[in-house]
């Protein structure tokens, strides 16, 4: 299989703001899929103290050909001053889930 594919993680103050983006990069077929994960607890470090709130986690699968574009589009859309975009390259999966991938993807 000559395309590479890729996870990306982007966590949301909440599940609407984390559906309602996520549903836009589906459309758009910049992701495949996008995997919402409720109920996540963070705590980080941001303006000087530790700080700790609930939020919603997303799961994307996409090809890498769409990372810049996808996260491009994630910036603009996310609410965050510094919103989390994490790139995991996928070493080996599913043949027939991977091609699925790389058709949601490129199907605009």
């Amino acid at each position: 299989m000559s395309q590479e594919f890729i996870v990306a993680l982007s966590t949301f103050p909440d599940a609407e703001t984390a559906r309602k983006i996520s549903r836009e990069l589906v459309e758009n077929a910049l992701v495949a899929c996008a995997n919402l994960v409720p109920a996540v607890e963070s705590i980080y470090f941001w303006k000087d103290q530790v700080e700790q709130s609930a939020e919603v986690l997303a799961i994307f699968k996409l090809t890498a050909a769409r990372f810049a574009e996808f996260s491009s589009r994630l910036r603009q859309l996310h609410p965050y001053d510094v919103p989390e975009i994490i790139r995991l390259d996928v070493v080996e999966g599913s043949p027939d889930y991977l091609r699925w991938i790389g058709e949601s993807c490129s199907r605009v």
